[in-house]
């Protein structure tokens, strides 16, 4: 599935196309370009597991812990962690995606730090653009609005968290 452009200059592993086909194999990558379904399986999973177990672990090995401020506690958590991998993956996303936009190339051939800048033919400029707008730019908005609604979480549970604090469990009371 790996492309060799014979007349081109960047070496394999910096040619945009291949850089965007490795990122896509890759496991960190490769969900975020599965389906919405996969996608949104293991975001939840991070989200909720992960703190669910922190909090249930604690709730069997501590005698005196306070189940629904450390629970929201652990969401909170849960969601910053959410954050930073959505934020690891849209970074990776969008250098790729600049590279495959732009019209000239920055490479270095030996690794001495003698970089050059190659220009790309209309070929390679016109496949590289129709592949960065039709199947990265996808992955972007994805993250973008997963962005939203993380941060729309995160204030929930800031919410949640303020009215434990400030009014002492009123939300449990029977």
């Amino acid at each position: 599935m790996f492309t060799i452009k014979t007349n081109c200059p960047v070496p394999f592993e910096q040619q945009p196309l291949n850089e965007y086909l490795l990122l896509k194999k890759s496991w960190l990558f490769s969900w975020s370009a599965s389906s919405k379904r996969v996608f949104i399986i293991v975001l939840v999973s991070l989200f909720l597991v992960l703190p669910l177990l922190v909090t249930l672990c604690f709730k069997v090995f501590v005698s005196s812990y306070d189940y629904y401020y450390n629970l929201c506690m652990n969401l909170c958590i849960g969601n910053v962690v959410m954050f930073l991998t959505l934020l690891r993956i849209y970074l990776g996303w969008s250098y790729i995606l600049k590279r495959l936009l732009s019209a000239t190339i920055f490479y270095e051939e030996s690794g001495w730090y003698d970089g050059q800048i190659w220009v790309k033919t209309s070929d390679y400029l016109m496949q590289d653009r129709l592949i960065g707008l039709y199947q990265v730019m996808p992955f972007i908005v994805r993250i973008k609005y997963t962005f939203l609604c993380n941060i729309i979480i995160f204030f929930v549970l800031s919410f949640f968290k303020f009215l434990l604090d400030k009014y002492g469990y009123i939300l449990y009371s029977v």
